[in-house]
């Protein structure tokens, strides 16, 4: 893995978007709920420890949103309606 490593530039870390590495805080638009879910690579995923891969459904869906941006996640057990409520970088 280490021998294909790749550095990723994030051009949405300049505009406060999210991106790999992002740590969002969002709300389930239906019910109400809330979660806080960290974006990671794929090799990174962990969804029983919040680990979400950019590559996942709910992933595509908020890659490049902001804060107060709503999306819509197609997952396999139907679509869902969530709000960006906070967006935090660990440095």
């Amino acid at each position: 893995i280490l021998g294909h490593a790749v550095i990723i530039e994030d051009e949405n870390e300049a505009t406060g978007r999210v991106g790999l590495g992002c740590t969002v805080e969002v709300e389930n638009l239906t019910t109400g709920a809330k979660a806080t879910y960290r974006i990671t690579g794929s090799q990174e995923a962990n969804p029983m420890q919040g680990k979400l891969s950019d590559d996942s459904p709910f992933g595509r869906a908020i890659v490049g949103k902001a804060e107060g941006d709503q999306f819509t996640v197609n997952a396999p057990n139907g679509a869902y309606t969530m709000e960006v409520l906070a967006i935090s970088r660990e440095g």
